[in-house]
C-alpha cells in the first residue's frame, strides 16, 4: 500500500496507464498476426494493405513511447523484407 497521497495517486495513474499500453500492444499484435496470415496465403494486395496499417499503428505507439522507435522501425524493416520475398516470388 502506498504510503502518501501522491504515491497513491501515482498508483493509480499507473494501473490506468498499464492498461492503455496493453490494449495498443495487444492491438499491434493483431495486426502483425493479420499480416503474417495474409503472407502465408500468400495474397499480396491484402498483405500490402495489412502492413500500411501496422506500420501507421506501430509509428503511433513509437511516438506516444508505448513502443521504442527503434522496435518500431525495426519491425517495419523486417515485416517489409518479408512481403517483399512474397512479390519478388511472382
Amino acid at each position: 500500500m502506498p504510503r502518501t497521497r501522491s504515491a497513491a495517486k501515482q498508483a493509480r495513474s499507473s494501473i490506468k496507464k498499464r492498461a492503455h499500453n496493453k490494449s495498443i500492444k495487444s492491438r499491434l499484435h493483431t495486426l502483425e498476426g493479420n499480416f503474417v496470415a495474409a503472407l502465408a496465403a500468400k495474397q499480396a494486395p491484402e498483405a500490402v494493405t495489412a502492413l500500411s496499417s501496422l506500420a501507421s499503428a506501430l509509428d503511433k505507439a513509437a511516438k506516444t513511447q508505448v513502443i521504442h522507435r527503434n522496435l518500431a522501425s525495426r519491425k517495419k524493416s523486417r515485416l517489409a523484407a518479408r512481403l517483399k520475398t512474397l512479390t519478388a516470388a511472382k
